[in-house]
């Protein structure tokens, strides 16, 4: 039997979105359904523990009477006309399915790392850089390995430094943008983004940067042994233990796409106030356009003022335009270069859950041949990987590998989708 629960506004993701919209929310009387995936507030970024002052804040704020908390679990269905969400709890599988229902949805679904193919990509000891940032948060032991982070953006100094801090030997940084393309990205920072920026670099200090260099291929025969990178002149070869790659971030949408709001340049379509084409809908942080946490913070604060009918103060229009200003320059900064989409060979799989190769899918019209033929996007990621490979490596257009996104959203037993 399914467990049914209402509230004014559902918010979904726990992330620093839906941190900053908490407050206002149940300050102004709001009944409030938080729903996570993770057990804890805090998303990706605040995995090991949310930051100062949010802390503080959302512990006095988890008691609330008028918060409810459904942290570890996911959607899976939705239905659209009544903004109904059906809900499985990821921490206990027997559990019956949780439906929620509210007349205002707070869309804080955080993204995920983009993952561009090489051949050895699937090895193990290959991860992606915020994936193997994860484990290290999850206390997962790598004190004393040799590890090279490659790839592109703020994400690879992040990881960078907590593989640092738990006592990772750091051999390599490669950072595929160039030196001046960088130092048109730090040329555009606020004093406040460059100051934490040299704190990182003090941190960082000794550690092996090098900018306008990639990983080529990954090497080894059971597992991952060295690494073979270039810097466009020349090649060599470097030894490691474990190699982490991070070509920025793809918003997560499908939430959206499935109770059927715009998306554009991948991401949530918002206005000003941050709602969706939905009248109800809103959507705020990485789903809406990736820009990093303050703009994340701004924008889940600004949807909140919206969906209690307040307007955003001078101030904080001020903050939103810097934080979508600080979006730009990452975007241009951290451009990929053209040789990252020819690295992949024939041989080279690009759907991991069902073992396709590049040559399968070179041998289809479409992303809709390429799945009735091969499988490709099928597997339990359901394209979430594979279908934005695709659209870079074969030039299918989004519409075409944005998948028909349908419900489950993720995994799920039949009896989750059906009322006994």
């Amino acid at each position: 039997m399914s467990n049914a629960f209402s509230a004014d506004v559902i918010v979904v993701g726990a992330g620093p979105a839906g941190i900053a919209a908490i407050a206002p929310l149940l300050a102004a009387g709001r009944r409030v359904i938080w729903v996570d995936q993770g057990v804890r507030p805090g998303g990706q970024i605040w995995r090991a523990g949310l930051a100062q002052p949010w802390a503080r804040q959302i512990s006095a704020l988890l008691p609330h009477a008028g918060l409810r908390c459904l942290f570890g679990h996911g959607v899976i269905a939705v239905e659209e006309a009544s903004y109904r969400l059906r809900l499985q709890n990821l921490l206990e599988p027997a559990a019956a399915a949780v439906l929620v229902q509210a007349p205002q949805i707070l869309l804080a679904l955080g993204a995920r790392e983009r993952h561009l193919p090489f051949p050895g990509w699937t090895l193990p000891g290959v991860s992606g850089a915020g994936g193997l940032q994860a484990l290290i948060k999850s206390v997962w032991p790598i004190a004393g390995k040799r590890v090279v982070l490659a790839g592109s953006g703020p994400l690879l100094l992040a990881a960078a430094d907590s593989a640092r801090a738990a006592g990772a030997q750091l051999m390599l940084v490669a950072e595929q943008a160039g030196r001046a393309a960088l130092a048109g990205f730090a040329a555009k920072l606020p004093l406040a983004k460059l100051g934490q920026a040299a704190g990182l670099g003090w941190r960082l200090r000794g550690s092996n940067y090098s900018t306008g260099s990639w990983v080529v291929k990954a090497i080894g025969s059971e597992r991952l042994e060295a690494v073979l990178m270039s810097d466009g002149r020349r090649q060599w070869e470097l030894p490691c233990d474990a190699l982490g790659t991070g070509f920025g971030l793809l918003p997560n949408t499908e939430l959206a796409e499935l109770l059927g709001c715009q998306i554009t340049a991948g991401a949530i379509k918002v206005d000003a106030s941050m709602q969706t084409s939905l009248s109800g809908v809103f959507a705020a942080g990485e789903c809406a356009g990736i820009g990093g946490v303050d703009k994340a913070l701004i924008e889940g604060h600004i949807a909140a003022l919206a969906m209690l009918g307040r307007s955003a103060s001078a101030t904080q229009r001020r903050q939103h335009a810097q934080a979508t200003s600080f979006a730009r320059a990452l975007a241009v900064g951290f451009a990929l270069r053209p040789e990252l989409l020819q690295l992949a060979d024939a041989k080279t799989l690009i759907c991991r859950c069902e073992d396709v190769a590049l040559g399968e899918l070179k041998e289809q019209r479409s992303w809709r041949d390429a799945k009735l033929q091969t499988r490709c996007g099928m597997g339990a990621c359901q394209g979430r990987i594979c279908g934005p490979i695709c659209q870079s490596l074969l030039g299918w257009p989004a519409a075409a590998t944005g998948r028909s996104v349908r419900a489950p959203l993720q995994p799920a037993p039949l009896s989750k989708l059906l009322d006994e």
